[in-house]
Parts: structure tokens; sequence; C-alpha cells
């Protein structure tokens, strides 16, 4: 499942389910959380994922807490990257249990099960340090989806 190509995996991950999980996620706290599909590249994964950290603005939140999972699924690869206040909040090991979730689903080629079941393990968690700021809350990223 995971040599598939770009078009195939977004059959396979199911865009509305992702942002549903990702708006329920974010609807208890003031975090954002993002999803990036990127297709094959030749290259370093961490520093894709770097650079989509910043393409996609993930360091724009007022208190530097958005969350990112970078999946490339032809390279059998996925990077988690939280921004420094969550970060600073969850530890290391936190991430390693959200990659943890992550590759347990995908390696069965649940996709979506994976990552709707990441999203809310990272949305707990930004709810237990960052609840939600109420009726001034704003939506500070987009919830889309991104497919590279």
């Amino acid at each position: 499942m995971w040599g598939m190509s770009r078009r195939r995996l977004r059959q396979c991950v199911d865009a509305g389910k992702v942002m549903e999980a990702i708006r329920e996620a974010e609807r208890a706290s003031s975090g954002e959380i993002r999803v990036s599909v990127s297709r094959f590249f030749w290259g370093d994964v961490e520093k894709a994922a770097a650079k989509a950290f910043g393409r996609l603005h993930m360091e724009a939140t007022a208190d530097r807490n958005g969350v990112l999972i970078f999946v490339v699924p032809s390279r059998r690869r996925f990077v988690v990257l939280g921004d420094a206040g969550i970060h600073a909040k969850v530890g290391q090991a936190f991430w390693n249990d959200v990659a943890a979730c992550l590759a347990a689903q995908f390696a069965r080629g649940a996709f979506t099960e994976g990552l709707v079941d990441g999203i809310h393990l990272v949305g707990d968690r930004l709810a237990e340090h960052f609840p939600w700021g109420g009726e001034t809350d704003r939506n500070e990223l987009t919830d889309d989806v991104d497919f590279r």
C-alpha cells in the first residue's frame, strides 16, 4: 500500500473525514492541526516536512501551537512536527506515541483511520495545554488536507 501513487493515495485518504477530525479537535483547543501528503521526491523527508511547516505557516499561530502531520507514502515515511509552544508542553515522548499510532494504522493501509486517530491524540493534548478560547478563539489556519 505504501508504494501507491499520489492519485491513488487521494482515493485512499478521505479528506472530508480528516478535515472533520481536525475541526473536532480544534473545537476544544486554540491549537491548529494540518495534514500534508506529498508525492515522491528525492531528499530528506524531515527537511521537506520542515519546509512544508513553513509553507503552510504553521508557526503563525499566536501560541506557537501548530502541529503538522507530513506523509510521503511512496517513501513509506511520515513526520509529525509540533511548533515550539506545544513541543515545550508535551516533549518528544508524545510525538513518538503519535508516530506509533500512525505507523500501526498506515501499515494496515488504513490511512484515513490512522490520520483521524493521530489527529485525535494531538487534539486531546492540545486541549489539555491550550484550551479553546471561547468566542474570541478563531481558526488561524485552514483545515484543508494539503496534497502536494
